[in-house]
C-alpha cells in the first residue's frame, strides 16, 4: 500500500501550468471537431486517442504492475464524473468562445477550496467563504446570455464541468494515499473511453480522415496534460495549485484570436476578473 507523500507545492505547481498549457491545446482541437462530431463521440475519442501513450508512458516508467492495485469504487467514480465534465464542457464550447468557457471554469477552484472542507479536512476561514460566496456570484452573472433567454445553455453546461472536475480533483487527494498516479490515469482513460464510447454508439460519425492529425493531437495534449495535472495534484494540496488554472484564459483567449477571430467582451472580461480575484485571494489566505 502507497503511504501519503510529503507534499511538494512548487513541482505540484509547475506540473499544473504545464497541465493546463497542454488542456487548452486540447480544448482547442475539441472546438474544431465539435462541428462534424457530438460531445459524447468526442469524449470518447478524447480518452481513446490519448490511451496508447498512457500506456507507453506507464511501460517505460514501470508502472504497469501497480495497475490491479486500485480502489476501484473510486475510480469508477472518477470515470462516470469524467463522462459527464467532458462531454458538458464539449457542449460549452461548442456554443460558446474557449475563453468564455474557462471564464465560468473558472468556478472551479473555488468549488475545490469549498468542498475541501467536508472531503479533506482541511481548514477555510470566514473570509475565505466570502471570496468563495463573491466568485460564485460572479459565475451567476456570467450564466446570463446576451438577449432574451433566462439562461446559457452553454454557461451552464460549463458550470457542470467545473462541478464534476472540482469533485474529481477532491477524488485524486484521496485516491493518492492508496493507488500510484499511473493507475488513476489509466482507469480514467480506459473507462471514459470505453462508457463515452458505449453512449455515443447509437448515433456514432464516421471519422474522417482530415480529422485524423486533430484527434492525434487532441488524444498527445490530453494524454501528456492528464499525466502531469494528476500529478498536480498528487504532489500539493488542491487549494495551493488550483488558481494555477487561471492561466488558461491566457491560451484560451489566444486560441480565440488567432483560429476563430473572436475577441473577448467587457462581461467576460468583468466576470473572470472577479472570479480569479476570488480564486487569487484564496491561494494567498492558505500561502499564509
Amino acid at each position: 500500500m502507497l503511504h501519503p507523500a510529503v507534499d511538494q507545492p512548487t513541482k505540484g505547481i509547475l506540473c499544473m501550468l504545464l497541465a493546463v498549457g497542454m488542456f487548452c491545446a486540447m480544448d482547442a482541437c475539441m472546438k474544431q471537431l465539435t462541428q462534424h462530431y457530438g460531445p459524447m463521440q468526442i469524449t470518447s475519442l478524447r480518452a481513446l486517442f490519448a490511451w496508447p501513450l498512457i500506456v507507453v508512458w506507464l511501460v517505460t516508467t514501470n508502472r504497469v504492475k501497480h495497475l490491479l492495485n486500485s480502489r476501484w469504487s473510486l475510480h469508477l467514480l472518477r470515470a462516470v464524473l469524467g463522462i459527464v465534465m467532458l462531454s458538458a464542457f464539449v457542449y460549452a464550447i461548442q456554443t460558446l468562445s474557449l475563453s468564455d468557457a474557462y471564464a465560468i471554469f473558472f468556478a472551479a477552484p473555488l468549488l475545490i477550496t469549498a468542498m475541501s472542507v467536508w472531503f479533506l479536512g482541511e481548514h477555510v476561514q470566514i473570509r475565505q467563504w466570502g471570496a468563495i460566496g463573491i466568485g460564485m456570484l460572479a459565475v451567476l452573472f456570467m450564466l446570463k446570455p446576451e438577449g432574451d433567454q433566462l439562461l446559457s445553455l452553454g454557461a451552464l453546461a460549463a458550470l457542470v464541468s467545473a462541478l464534476c472536475y472540482a469533485i474529481s480533483a477532491i477524488t485524486v487527494r484521496v485516491l493518492s494515499r492508496t493507488d500510484n498516479s499511473g493507475n488513476m490515469v489509466f482507469w480514467l482513460m480506459t473507462m471514459i473511453g470505453l462508457g463515452a464510447g458505449a453512449l455515443a454508439y447509437p448515433d456514432w460519425v464516421s471519422i474522417s480522415s482530415d480529422h485524423l492529425w486533430l484527434l492525434a493531437l487532441m488524444g498527445l495534449s490530453g494524454a501528456i496534460g492528464q499525466v502531469f495535472i494528476t500529478e498536480a495534484f498528487r504532489l500539493a494540496p488542491a487549494s495551493v495549485i488550483a488558481p494555477f488554472e487561471y492561466t488558461a484564459l491566457v491560451w484560451g483567449l489566444g486560441f480565440d484570436i488567432l483560429l476563430w477571430q473572436l475577441f473577448p467582451s467587457l462581461s467576460l472580461l468583468i466576470g473572470a476578473g472577479v472570479i480569479m480575484a476570488s480564486g487569487l485571494y484564496l491561494w494567498a489566505q492558505e500561502r499564509r
